[in-house]
């Protein structure tokens, strides 16, 4: 018998822009997926459970990190009301990706803040369970400048 084990990691990069160039960027970092992210949006989804739930929203925080126990972002910018859609591709037989941007013409601040973490949502409502988020090295983020997101999901 082989062993088939089969392992989903989250990958998340953010770059903050103004006037059309990159002036902060995360690098890729590795996310935490939540204990109800497993539960509620690959194991369910597999199997067609009732409540299964897909990735639809990104959002941003000024918190700290998430837990595997977790079920919102700490510190979340707004909470519901400033949560993106993403745009979802497969990149690779083997990974996702959702893309997004937090325009500064949205005013997705109300001012400058320090950005510090991330998560995905299936929803903008405020009882949405958390599928994933982490930290990321602070960065300060001006009402002028927008924040580009990428964020995968990779299975191995």
């Amino acid at each position: 018998m082989s062993n088939s084990a089969v392992k989903a990691k989250g990958f998340f990069r953010l770059n903050i822009e103004e006037d059309g160039k990159i002036v902060g960027d995360s690098g890729w970092v590795e996310n935490q997926v939540t204990n109800l992210g497993f539960l509620n949006y690959l194991v369910n989804l597999i199997g067609a459970a009732a409540g299964s739930k897909q990735i639809g929203f990104v959002a941003l925080g000024s918190g700290g990190t998430v837990a595997a126990a977790g079920t919102t972002l700490p510190g979340e910018i707004s909470s519901s009301t400033q949560r993106k859609a993403v745009t979802f591709a497969a990149v690779a037989s083997t990974t996702a990706q959702f893309t997004a941007t937090f325009a500064s013409s949205a005013s997705f601040l109300s001012g400058a803040s320090n950005l510090s973490n991330i998560g995905l949502y299936a929803a903008t409502t405020t009882n949405d369970t958390l599928f994933s988020g982490n930290t990321f090295a602070s960065s300060a983020c001006g009402t002028n400048q927008n924040v580009n997101v990428t964020y995968q999901i990779r299975f191995s």
